[in-house]
C-alpha cells in the first residue's frame, strides 16, 4: 500500500475553548481525499501552567460534536513526550489543536516514484508567509 507524507499541525487559540470553526475546511479537505486524519489531540494549558490533553473521544459533547462528520482513524498515535513536547510552547491560559494527517493526494506520486526505483532525497515546506511574501515581491 502506498501512503503519500504524513504531516501535523499545532493550531494555538488564546482561552482554553476551540470553537470548531476550522473543522468545515478539515471535512472537506477529508472528503475530497486529499488528507485522510489520522490523529487528533487537544491540548489545554491552565492560567496555573497546567497542562491537559484529550483525544477528541474524551473531550466535553459541546467541543467534540463539530468534529462528528469529519471521519479519519483519530487517535492514539502521538505520545505523552511528543504532547509534552508541544504543551511547552503553549503561553498559560490558551488551547491547542494537534492535527497529524495523511496527504493522499501525494500516495500515488510516493508509488511512482518507489515503482521507478526513485529515491526521495528531500522534502521541505516552505511557510505559507514566506511564499506570499515572495510572490506579492515578485509582482512589484
Amino acid at each position: 500500500m502506498d501512503v503519500g507524507p504524513v504531516e501535523y499541525v499545532v493550531i494555538a487559540f488564546p482561552g482554553n475553548h476551540f470553537n470548531g470553526e476550522i473543522v468545515p475546511e478539515v471535512r472537506r479537505l477529508v472528503e475530497s481525499g486529499i488528507v485522510r486524519i489520522i490523529d487528533l489531540t487537544f491540548i489545554k494549558k491552565d492560567a496555573d501552567g497546567t497542562v491537559s490533553h484529550f483525544e477528541l473521544d474524551a473531550l466535553d459533547p459541546e467541543e467534540a460534536s463539530p468534529f462528528d462528520t469529519v471521519e479519519g482513524e483519530i487517535g492514539g498515535l502521538l505520545s505523552e513526550e511528543d504532547l509534552a513536547l508541544i504543551a511547552e510552547n503553549l503561553v498559560p491560559d490558551s488551547s491547542a489543536a494537534l492535527l497529524v494527517w495523511e496527504n493522499t493526494w501525494a500516495a500515488a506520486m510516493v508509488g511512482a516514484i518507489r515503482r521507478a526505483g526513485g529515491l526521495l532525497v528531500q522534502h521541505e515546506r516552505i511557510p505559507a508567509p514566506v511564499v506570499a511574501q515572495a510572490l506579492e515581491a515578485a509582482e512589484l
